[in-house]
């Protein structure tokens, strides 16, 4: 033995989102967070927040479900960081190495899962358009088909496309091919979008903390009709991990205390 190891210290973590699932008749514990960018750590988080999650059954004297959690990445690159625990560390004495228990990190990236999968029409829209917007394909945006105003924006947050609100139709619900026709009309006018007869979606300003700030804040106003100048003020100086939260919270919110929660 080399010596003691020091006195835990008490952590506390959020998750993104967690719900109790019926699947099947079985109940299971499902944990997502959101990753826009890389955390080489992030096989640590969902390690802790798994290990919380069934210690907080345990205490509660319940019965005790099975806890699975995932990354729901959407950054521009493909995700390259190690998705299990024996991955992650540096080195394990092969005597040891059986002895040492793993921890898996499913990772969901939103520029190639299977849209066709969702049963919900709303998830798919967003998932289908957010691929679109990755891709770059116009052809594929102006499809002539309806959508929610909110499903369109909140594909836009997903992948930071410089997208307002008042560039869309009036509605809650939009027609793709009209909605796409108006926005690269304003975008013309300011001259943002150039090589259009090649398809490609200019305009799209890729990882950028400001533009995830905008987008999220005109979804909020989709969402609550206006946003008073404190919460405004608030989101300009949030994290980028509580934007990446609150951006996965976004169908749930009904009201400002409701950003606040997540983003306190």
């Amino acid at each position: 033995m080399i010596g003691n190891v020091d006195d835990p210290t008490e952590i506390k973590r959020y998750r993104g989102v967690i719900r109790k699932a019926d699947i099947h008749g079985d109940y299971v514990i499902i944990g997502v967070e959101h990753q826009s960018t890389f955390d080489k750590n992030m096989i640590f988080r969902i390690l802790n927040y798994d290990a919380t999650t069934y210690i907080n059954q345990v205490e509660s004297k319940k019965e005790v479900y099975p806890v699975g959690s995932f990354v729901f990445y959407t950054g521009d690159e493909e995700w390259k960081l190690p998705e299990t625990l024996k991955e992650t560390l540096k080195s394990i004495p092969s005597e040891m190495e059986p002895n040492i228990n793993d921890w898996r990190l499913p990772v969901v990236d939103l520029k190639t899962m299977d849209a066709r999968k969702l049963m919900n029409r709303r998830l798919r829209d967003v998932v289908e358009i957010s691929q679109s917007m990755f891709a770059g394909s116009y052809d594929g945006l102006r499809e002539n088909r309806k959508i929610e105003t909110e499903s369109f924006i909140m594909a836009a947050t997903f992948t930071c496309t410089n997208i307002r609100r008042e560039d869309l139709p009036e509605g809650n619900e939009i027609n793709m091919c009209k909605a796409m026709d108006q926005l690269f009309q304003r975008m013309r006018d300011e001259g943002e979008v150039l090589g259009l007869e090649k398809g490609e979606l200019i305009g799209h300003e890729k990882g950028k903390l400001n533009t995830l700030r905008f987008t999220l804040k005109e979804q909020l106003k989709v969402k609550l009709g206006t946003l008073s100048s404190p919460l405004e003020e608030r989101l300009t100086e949030t994290s980028l991990e509580k934007l990446n939260e609150l951006t996965l919270n976004i169908f749930n919110i009904n009201s400002e205390e409701d950003v606040l929660k997540i983003i306190h």
